[in-house]
């Protein structure tokens, strides 16, 4: 069966294309912070009959990076890893001239130099696979601006371009930065807690990822939205 890792996999997004891929037969090595969520996932994934590791820790720990190839390379490799772990740099969100820079920090940490950390560890596992994709989730917070967003944005517009080159660098590979568009998570709650606003959920946009790994066209940024719609 293909392998995937997938980070922050307890709720959300990551969840979502956890399930989807499970379902698909697919065996799983799911991160995420909080281990009680985790690992109820887990087990309820498992119960499409695949394998599913589940390693509550943090991506910006090398150490937790390692483990988690680890456990890919011991279901028999890696041929997906989608990073999807992100954090705010505030929660809520704050205008620039508030945004503390050890939020700021926090937020390149995770969305973009742990990206780069899983990846380079994952390298060589991706290179032998008959299908190796990286997708990282983007945002489009990282192409336009928002006010509040700045932090946010800045890291995912570094994601893209971090993508971008990854995937000049690595022809045999599919790297593709996925704008997955408004969905209805606990990262947006967090970060506008005063939107009510209804949003999709994220089981929505999961056929725009499951649709690049199907017809795996070539490397670049894709909007869901536009995926979903069959554009």
């Amino acid at each position: 069966m293909p392998v995937a890792i997938i980070t922050g996999a307890s709720k959300g997004l990551g969840r979502a294309l956890a399930e989807a891929l499970a379902a698909r037969g697919w065996d799983l090595v799911l991160d995420a912070r909080g281990a009680v969520v985790l690992k109820e996932t887990a087990r309820v994934l498992a119960g499409h009959g695949t394998r599913v590791v589940a390693l509550p820790g943090d991506v910006t720990d090398a150490g937790h990076r390692a483990g988690l190839v680890a456990a890919a390379w011991e279901l028999g490799g890696v041929d997906l890893l989608v990073s999807n772990a992100s954090a705010l740099g505030a929660e809520p969100l704050v205008r620039l001239d508030e945004l503390p820079p050890a939020g700021l920090r926090r937020a390149l940490e995770v969305n973009v130099v742990a990206a780069l950390g899983l990846v380079q560890e994952a390298l060589p596992l991706l290179r032998e696979s008959a299908a190796g994709a990286v997708v990282v989730v983007s945002s489009d917070a990282g192409a336009e601006a928002y006010e509040t967003w700045g932090g946010y944005g800045a890291s995912k517009a570094a994601l893209d371009q971090l993508a971008a080159v990854l995937a000049v660098e690595e022809p045999g590979l599919r790297v593709w930065a996925v704008d997955p568009g408004d969905m209805a998570t606990g990262l947006y709650a967090a970060a506008v807690p005063d939107d009510e606003g209804p949003r999709p959920a994220p089981e929505s946009v999961v056929p725009a990822f499951l649709r690049l790994l199907d017809e795996r066209p070539a490397s670049g940024r894709y909007g869901a939205p536009a995926l979903v719609e069959g554009r």
